[in-house]
């Protein structure tokens, strides 16, 4: 994907929660938030319970923008073992970007996968 369309890129953030978070939990921490002082954005703060099925996955070692290849790879090798990409795929990020040089960063690229 050329950087000219990342403009169009649609993309959420998660983040895992240990469960005794749920959706109520997360109503009461935004209303206390909201309470305090208003926050950019905080309306769009979700719960979303997710369970993605069968994957695909590679590590990817490199800057992010240099992902293209690792992802070309990936949807290869599940083609190759008779399958096709379901949904969007996901990132694991195993780095901090602010502390590593991005060279050595670290990323889990999965993809869900159906026969």
């Amino acid at each position: 994907m050329a950087d000219t369309d990342r403009d169009r890129w649609r993309w959420q953030a998660m983040i895992m929660q240990p469960d005794p978070i749920d959706a109520d939990m997360v109503a009461t921490a935004r209303a206390q938030a909201r309470a305090k002082k208003p926050v950019p954005g905080l309306e769009r703060l979700r719960y979303q319970r997710w369970a993605e099925g069968r994957c695909a996955q590679l590590l990817h070692v490199g800057p992010y923008a240099s992902e293209e290849p690792s992802i070309a790879r990936l949807h290869q090798a599940i083609a190759a073992a008779g399958y096709r990409p379901r949904g969007r795929h996901h990132e694991i990020y195993l780095g901090d970007p602010r502390r590593s040089a991005p060279e050595k960063l670290r990323t889990i690229l999965r993809h869900p996968v159906e026969p």
